[in-house]
């Protein structure tokens, strides 16, 4: 038999309104009685009807995660914890891979939403910095949520302090005796790329150290990328006695350069990244790296994204915490 909102009502001693603003996430209903209604919906294994729904709502209770991302492990962490978010609040979601370098692709973001009856987007870097993407959602009326933005100011979505976090990867490196620590950029037009360099030479700065523009290498946040990056530091004439690359899959990307080349890590060089994603364990040595809380992050983007679709005041840019993940890719310089 098909449990019906009713069910959950008569259960929960409660009218059918208060369900119905309990699983829409609406405001104006005490924290008890929020919680008695979900424990019911729960016990009673209840779904709401998406098209009843939908109908009653004038919402179509679905979002979009667009993406244009090469770091399939970013991407994986950022997608779980959006479906936890969709799922727990009771909302679909699709994604949709989308080249912002396409002359057409605001047509193609456009298409989807109108074909899709989108209450509101999630967008990853570096769609996140589109100006010409966010000019037009805003145009449209359209929700959206950003993952780590250039530009915060009266955004809704969720950030990093990602400077400061690569400053105390580099004293780190730097307190183990490196004073040539190279850097493998990330994606040109992604804000962690600039966020992480400036962290990089502020380090460098703070410690007293030159910055020698032959030892930051462009990168793509892709294992190719930091493979040949990798090729090209360790090679030098006077090599890096530590490398940090903007995120965990360049990182791996230098770790199997070096391999090749034959040096030992960290004996030989060190090597740190950023996003403490999988591959950052799943390698050996295990990667020394930042964790940027990527699942988490998706999960709170979507909170927020569903905040403003409810109320257009209420989304907000949540400050992440980070911390260092120090492991067995970095070690002391090298003697001699």
């Amino acid at each position: 038999m098909r449990i019906r909102i009713e069910d959950v009502a008569r259960q929960a001693g409660v009218s059918m309104k208060t369900v119905s603003r309990v699983l829409n996430n609406e405001p104006g209903v005490r924290d008890a009685t929020r919680a008695r209604v979900l424990e019911t919906v729960g016990a009673l294994n209840y779904r709401p009807d998406p098209s009843a729904r939908s109908l009653a709502g004038n919402r179509s209770y679905l979002v979009a995660l667009l993406y244009d991302n090469p770091s399939p492990n970013y991407l994986m962490e950022i997608l779980t914890g959006v479906v936890e978010a969709c799922e727990s609040h009771h909302y679909g979601m699709v994604m949709q891979p989308v080249s912002y370098r396409s002359p057409d692709f605001l047509d193609t973001v456009d298409a989807l939403v109108v074909a899709s009856r989108l209450d509101g987007l999630i967008l990853t870097p570096p769609l996140t910095d589109s100006q010409a993407l966010l000019d037009r959602l805003d145009q449209r009326g359209i929700p959206f949520s950003c993952i780590s933005p250039k530009d915060r100011e009266g955004r809704t979505g969720v950030t990093l302090d990602e400077h400061e976090a690569v400053c105390e990867l580099m004293a780190h490196l730097i307190a183990l005796g490196h004073q040539r620590i190279a850097h493998v950029r990330g994606h040109p037009d992604h804000g962690a790329s600039e966020w992480r360099l400036a962290g990089y030479r502020t380090a460098l700065r703070r410690a007293g150290l030159r910055y020698d523009p032959e030892l930051v290498v462009d990168g793509e946040f892709s294992f190719d990328s930091g493979l040949a990056a990798g090729r090209h530091l360790l090679t030098l004439a006077e090599r890096p006695t530590a490398i940090f690359a903007a995120n965990d899959d360049m990182a791996a990307g230098v770790m199997r350069a070096a391999s090749e080349l034959g040096l030992r890590v960290p004996a030989d060089v060190s090597v740190c990244g950023f996003d403490n994603t999988p591959i950052s364990q799943q390698i050996f040595p295990a990667i020394t790296t930042v964790q940027q809380p990527t699942r988490d992050m998706g999960q709170v983007a979507t909170v927020q994204l569903l905040n403003a679709i409810r109320d257009r005041s209420a989304g907000r840019m949540v400050r992440m915490p980070y911390s260092l993940q120090l492991r067995q890719s970095t070690g002391p310089v090298p003697a001699g």
